[in-house]
């Protein structure tokens, strides 16, 4: 169950929010600006709420009213920005096993390692690899944390289209391979229908509509993406 009650000002951008979905995998779906990767900071606890609540499978993240304000590091999400933020001086496999519980298992690692297709790269260093290889490495590193939930901010943003198609089809694979729930931004409707089971429209910083991925493709397939396109510059 995912949970989110919150209003936060950025400059002149005001978000207002509220919204709960028994989706194991939401996609925050809306043009650039419209406030989706606002949410996602607020819920990795980069960004602070004005008010309101944040809860993920019923423990609470962010409770103006209870109090309750978890620092980041013990928020235990595994968070995947679009710029990746891997360690340039680490290889492959010290980048994968960086946050990685002590008390983790070695199939885990094992496990992430070949759903991923990185045995191969191991022992690179990230200027060594493609684009795609760089956002799989960083999608790892998120699962190999043990969280409670992973947020994707735009993961296949400024890829090329075999590096897309590779990192989305890996994408696929980790839905079905791993239990976990997915807070999902993207303004890319095949992203939203290949990896979401619920989809919340975003427009100005308010809630639009909360569908099914199946309402969302039929309304996409019958008029284009169905979110208006004007949307203010930050969020």
């Amino acid at each position: 169950m995912i949970e989110l009650d919150l209003a936060l000002q950025r400059g002149e951008f005001s978000l207002e929010l509220s919204l709960c979905s028994p989706a194991r995998a939401l996609a925050l779906f809306g043009p650039s600006g419209c406030g989706k990767t606002s949410t996602l900071l607020a819920i990795a606890g980069l960004l602070r709420p004005r008010r309101g609540r944040i809860a993920i499978d019923g423990h609470a993240l962010f409770d103006a009213d209870a109090n309750i304000d978890l620092p980041p590091a013990q928020r235990n999400l595994g968070v995947v920005f679009q710029d990746a933020r891997l360690f340039p001086h680490l290889s492959v496999r010290d980048n994968l096993r960086y946050g990685m519980p002590r008390t983790a298992a070695g199939q885990n690692f094992d496990d992430v390692v070949h759903l991923l297709e990185l045995s191969a790269f191991l022992k690179r260093k990230p200027g060594q690899l493609s684009g795609g290889q760089i956002r799989r490495v960083a999608i790892g590193r998120a699962l190999l944390r043990q969280p409670q939930a992973l947020l994707l901010d735009e993961p296949l943003a400024n890829l090329h289209r075999e590096a897309r198609a590779e990192v989305l089809e890996h994408l696929r694979g980790l839905k079905h391979g791993f239990t976990l729930s997915t807070i999902l931004v993207s303004h890319q409707p095949d992203e939203v229908i290949a990896l979401a089971d619920s989809v919340a429209l975003i427009e100005d910083g308010r809630l639009a509509a909360l569908q099914s991925v199946a309402a969302f493709e039929s309304s996409t397939a019958a008029s284009g993406v169905p979110v208006a396109a004007n949307a203010r510059a930050t969020g």
